[in-house]
This record gives C-alpha cells, sequence and structure tokens, in this order.
C-alpha cells in the first residue's frame, strides 16, 4: 500500500463550525480535508465549499468535495470523493479533466475494493471497520481483520473508515492501517484541534512501537 498520510478528517456538521474546523485542520497539517453535507441543498454546500476552499488554499491540507464532482470542480477543490452509488469515476474524470485532481472511492468489501484498483483512484476508503451512525443505511461493518486484509492487498492508498475514534485507533494502525478516517471523532468535539492531535499523537505513538 503507498502513500501513509495518516488522518483523513471528513467534516460533517462539525460543532465548532465548518471554518473552524478547517482551520484547526490546516494547522494541525491533515493531508485529507472532505466536505461532506448530505442532504444539504445545492447551494448550502456551495457556499460552505467556497469558505473551506479560501481557508486551504496554498496549503498542505488537500480539500476533497464528496460526491458532487461539479461543485468539486466550480469551487476549485483539489479532487472528490465518490461513493458506490455516485457518478462512476471514469465519467468524473471525463467531466474533470483537470491535471492533479484526486480521485477517491469508497470500497465496503473485497470485491469492491479489487474492482476500484482497476479504476486507479487515487485512495480507497474501507469499511465501515465500526458500526457507525453516520449514514442514513450503513454498510455491515468489515471488522478489523477484513479491514486489514483489503488495506494489505490494496496497490493505491488505503483509508480505514467507519466508527474510528481515539478509543480503538491504536487498534486500527496494529492491523495494519496506515491512514484513518473519522468523523465523529472530531465533529462531535468543541475544540477540533485537540482532537485532531489527541488522533495524531496515538498515531505517532504507534508509529514509534511499531
Amino acid at each position: 500500500m503507498a502513500d501513509g498520510f495518516g488522518l483523513y478528517l471528513v467534516m460533517t456538521d462539525p460543532v465548532a463550525g465548518y471554518e473552524a474546523c478547517a482551520a484547526a485542520a490546516v494547522r494541525c497539517g491533515v493531508r485529507y480535508l472532505q466536505l461532506r453535507m448530505k442532504g444539504a441543498p445545492r447551494d448550502a454546500v456551495l457556499e460552505t465549499a467556497l469558505l473551506i476552499r479560501e481557508i486551504t488554499l496554498g496549503t498542505d491540507t488537500l480539500f476533497i468535495v464528496n460526491d458532487d464532482v461539479t461543485i468539486a470542480r466550480e469551487v476549485g477543490a483539489d479532487g472528490v470523493h465518490l461513493g458506490q452509488r455516485d457518478l462512476p469515476i471514469d465519467e468524473a474524470r471525463r467531466l474533470w479533466p483537470a491535471p492533479g485532481i484526486r480521485f477517491g472511492l469508497s470500497t465496503h468489501d473485497e470485491r469492491q475494493a479489487l474492482l476500484a484498483s482497476r479504476l486507479s483512484p487515487d485512495y480507497i476508503g474501507v469499511g465501515p471497520v465500526f458500526a457507525t451512525p453516520t449514514k442514513a443505511v450503513p454498510d455491515p461493518v468489515l471488522g478489523l481483520e477484513r479491514m486489514a486484509s483489503i488495506v494489505r492487498s490494496s496497490p493505491v492508498a488505503a483509508v480505514a473508515i467507519g466508527g474510528i475514534d481515539r478509543g480503538n485507533l491504536a487498534e486500527v494502525l496494529r492491523h495494519g492501517a496506515r491512514n484513518f478516517c473519522v468523523v465523529r471523532a472530531v465533529n462531535g468535539r468543541p475544540d477540533p484541534e485537540t482532537a485532531i492531535r489527541e488522533l495524531q499523537g496515538i498515531r505517532r505513538q504507534e508509529s514509534v512501537a511499531g
């Protein structure tokens, strides 16, 4: 598996607000920051995306928009993340052929991960590792062993996702995940910077121990 960057943060209704959460991610050097506003009106997503683009522009934090390639392209984001039921990745590339754009793809089992590798996304999401309430219709839980197997076999960067927090992150890393995504573990905290640094600290500790 290539490209170990650690924390991938998805922003969904952060209690501190989208701007404060994005600014914290930039200060902490988070590599990937995704805006996910499921069910929100397009105008609201676009308005928020423009604010996040301004905060992340010129930094080391890559700004990714969830699902909507047209909004991602319109605001000049660094990429788009697509689910299994979203626009196919080859079609997204056709709509947004600019060089250097990142295309991510969610996978929920071994077959989807295998098929995804043939599409050469920049990274895949692998999960849910644990149960999570962030989806209206959740996908079946993979568990640590299946997550580990998919991550090991992925030719592109793999990001473990689903119910990961400071209580179980060490175990996720010990099972071979180099990259991990969190939602509630940061969005649910009033001080996102503290939450991010706690997670980054766990990763550093496991890196030293490993």
